[in-house]
């Protein structure tokens, strides 16, 4: 079984094995970390705040009692040490449970249970040498009076003899350069893992400087370590987002890497044409392909090509622009390094290789600009030919430059095409901030400041140029399909802005913080996602029409840094207009925490259900092999009957539930009471009345009474209620439209009529 506490202050007992919630213990104050020990085995340890002080914490004792009910309030609780830090890295219970040690700041302070004294220890803030001696992590041996403990300077410190306050010893381990962010001890405790911002697994021998194992590359800093009970595996958790199991003898064993969190994302979010993969920053120097159906990592592409160094205020190359091509030929890539006085900046060129299912350095070109590139994009081809391919790149030295694939003429040339500079364009010495293409490619875009141009990109005449002060123009972008005449631009003084490109003039405006601009290439939508009053808050419209086709106000606390729109591989089928700009693509955010957040048509039940338990087998019967030669059998049936033109009625087994497999399946000595389990069986029986449509509700009450007439009060009496349920609700909270009486009964009408003579057509 399993204890978990969280900050909405309640201590749960699962069984972890089969998902079920036990009990539940009320405690009543934000639980910020848990301790449970085979000593006291009816109580548990947690970290509280102490009332009427801010910033400060206690580590507590709570009795749990043994009541049957499943709710109980858990009141009894006992100050054990005062002044603790609520990470739960800084507090540890040494051998046998006898005393519980607790660092803060430059102090750790040791709580003896049996003799209810407290011993306190101090450090210095530097060492003789400058190091920094405040403490950051603990750990305590499983059999000997040794508690070790991590530093800032990278020193690990073992302590002996700390039952006296002053005949207290401890020796020192050092290979870490920078802060120690965890240890732990092996199950014997023959060995002491340590881990830091190095991603460098030390395994250290009998407590000795000289006697130590390693396993780097681990990818990203340790932030925390874990040993399995039996002693064979050890866990470690990873700042990226990444854990990682590794075998006793330090051998990697494998990785669970979902999407990996980046020191910063700076590409934005963009879409693989080939994969359909949300790509983004990485690993250091690298592009992460992330697959957003499985939650899985599909390949990392080095394009650095350098190997990181781990040293805080080290300036290193940073991966800070991608583009694909429309059909994912070619990526672009942007890398810069800045230092106090030089900028480096690097572009280069990647081409898809179908041998080796990868891309290919195709062309590198060093300093493309002379100041930071602020935007990059391809313009859209059907690149049958690679004379049509084009990128465009806008940089504060207040140039946009267009980049065309020539010829290679070099003989000892690798490849027989590559990238070279074909026009550069400025307007007024301004800094160029944004650019993009037009849905056929015929027109370029681009900001310089307060001012959009707009640019033939064949002949490269300046078409025109609109202009919304106050402010600097922060996003532009192109209509799409019926609304391909339109040109779209945010400022950052809070308005956004459509212009009609046939007449060159404003068309609406409407006061807006926008931060993100998304359009959808398969619709005529566009997203705009605006933070107003500490909330992000999304607006989806169409150019041609300033009123939008869907507010989601306050959609999350965070602000939201870039939005992307992922083509679906299936149009989803949605009842609701409201949805209907979701049908054909799905939309993602990031947030400034790394957070990725979608929207969805499903509800909650839907969204969490496997995939699995979804499929319907034969009119949702269970899945037996009775059911299914009945299933078979009754499909015969009817498709029989409805040959014949026949109205039939089939009754609605229950679905198999998933509340009463958990009952058959669950063993016994772990289920809750029976009065709990009681309402949710009953309920799993009954038969809901939404899962009748409109047409079977009112074929049931044309059998029922079909000797009575059409327009009898009886027959509408029972069809009215059975409508009012059944009628499916929209997402955004309103009831979809009703059919009147009359309407009703014309439809019975047509119902009644055999239409049997179409089958012989």
């Amino acid at each position: 079984q399993l204890y978990s506490s969280s900050l909405d202050g309640t201590v749960k007992l699962w069984d972890f094995t089969d998902g079920i919630l036990i009990k539940t213990f009320t405690v009543g104050c934000k639980l910020l970390a848990l301790y449970a020990h085979a000593s006291f085995e009816d109580s548990v340890f947690v970290i509280i705040p102490k009332s009427g002080e801010r910033d400060s914490f206690q580590l507590v004792s709570v009795k749990l009692t043994k009541a049957a009910d499943q709710e109980i309030e858990a009141k009894e609780l006992s100050v054990v040490l005062d002044g603790v830090d609520k990470s739960p890295k800084h507090t540890a219970f040494g051998r046998e449970g006898e005393y519980v040690a607790s660092v803060k700041d430059l102090e750790l302070q040791v709580y003896f249970f049996k003799r209810k004294q407290v011993n306190r220890f101090s450090l210095s803030a530097t060492s003789r040498k400058g190091g920094n001696n405040r403490f950051t992590c603990i750990a305590c041996h499983p059999k000997e009076d040794c508690i070790a403990t991590g530093h800032g300077d990278g020193k690990i410190r073992l302590w002996r003899n700390f039952y006296h306050n002053k005949e207290y010893t401890f020796s020192t381990l050092h290979w870490h350069h920078d802060i120690v962010m965890d240890l732990a001890f092996s199950v014997e405790g023959t060995s002491l893992l340590s881990g830091g911002i190095e991603s460098v697994l030390v395994q250290w021998h009998n407590g000795s400087d000289c006697k130590k194992d390693f396993l780097p590359r681990l990818g990203s800093a340790i932030e925390c370590i874990s040993v399995s009970s039996d002693g064979t595996s050890y866990c470690t958790s990873h700042t990226d987002n990444r854990i990682t199991i590794i075998s006793s003898n330090l051998r990697f064993s494998r990785s669970i890497q979902g999407l990996i969190k980046a020191r910063d994302v700076k590409t934005g979010l963009v879409v693989d044409p080939r994969t359909k993969a949300l790509v983004l920053n990485g690993e250091p120097g690298h592009l992460q392909f992330y697959c957003l159906q499985t939650d899985k990592q599909l390949y990392s592409l080095d394009i650095v090509q350098q190997e990181y160094i781990h040293q805080e205020g080290l300036k290193q190359i940073d991966l800070v622009k991608v583009a694909f091509s429309a059909q994912g030929k070619w990526l672009a890539t942007v890398e810069e390094r800045e230092d106090d006085t030089d900028l480096e900046l690097q572009l280069k060129l990647w081409v898809y290789d179908e041998e080796t299912q990868s891309f290919k350095l195709n062309t590198r070109i060093n300093m493309p600009h002379e100041d930071h590139i602020t935007a990059m994009c391809f313009r859209d081809t059907d690149e049958v030919e690679d004379n049509s391919a084009m990128l465009v790149t806008a940089s504060k030295d207040c140039l946009f430059k267009a980049w065309v694939i020539v010829e290679d003429t070099d003989p000892e040339a690798q490849q027989s095409v590559s990238w070279s500079c074909d026009f550069v364009g400025s307007y007024h010495n301004y800094q160029a901030t944004n650019c993009c293409f037009s849905e056929d490619g015929s027109l370029l875009a681009v900001s310089f400041e307060e001012t959009v141009t707009v640019w033939d990109s064949f002949m490269w005449d300046l078409k025109c140029t609109f202009c919304h002060p106050p402010g600097k123009i922060r996003n532009i972008c192109f209509g799409r399909l019926t609304c391909s005449k339109y040109l779209i631009g945010a400022t950052d003084h809070g308005f956004l802005c459509c212009w009609n490109l046939l007449s060159c003039a404003l068309e609406w405006s409407a006061q807006l913080n926008v931060l993100v601009l998304q359009p959808d290439p398969l619709s005529e939508h566009i997203a705009a996602v605006s933070w107003i009053s500490k909330d992000s808050s999304l607006f989806v419209f169409k150019p041609n029409d300033p009123r939008p086709v869907c507010i989601q106000r306050n959609l999350c606390k965070d602000k939201i840094q870039f939005a992307v729109f992922v083509p679906r591989d299936i149009p989803e089928t949605t009842g609701s207009e409201k949805h209907l700009w979701l049908r054909r693509s799905q939309i993602f955010f990031l947030t400034n925490t790394q957070e990725l957040i979608t929207l969805s048509t499903k509800s909650p039940e839907e969204r969490l259900t496997p995939s699995s338990k979804q499929l319907v087998v034969e009119e949702s019967l269970p899945m037996t092999p009775f059911s299914l030669l009945l299933g078979k059998h009754r499909h015969q049936k009817s498709q029989e009957d409805v040959d014949l033109g026949k109205v039939v009625l089939h009754s609605h087994p229950n679905q198999d539930s998933p509340a009463v497999k958990e009952l058959l399946h669950t063993p016994a000595h772990v289920l809750p009471s029976a009065s709990f389990l009681c309402p949710i069986f009953i309920n799993s029986l009954l038969i809901s009345k939404e899962n009748k449509s409109a047409e079977e509700v009112a074929d049931e009450v044309e059998m029922e009474s079909k000797d009575s007439e059409d327009g009898s009060d009886e027959e509408r009496d029972i069809a009215e209620p059975e409508q009012d349920d059944q009628q499916p609700m929209d997402f955004w909270g309103e009831t979809a439209c009703k059919l009147s009486k009359s309407e009703e009964r014309e439809l019975r009408k047509i119902r009644k009529m055999d239409y049997s003579w179409i089958s012989s057509f």
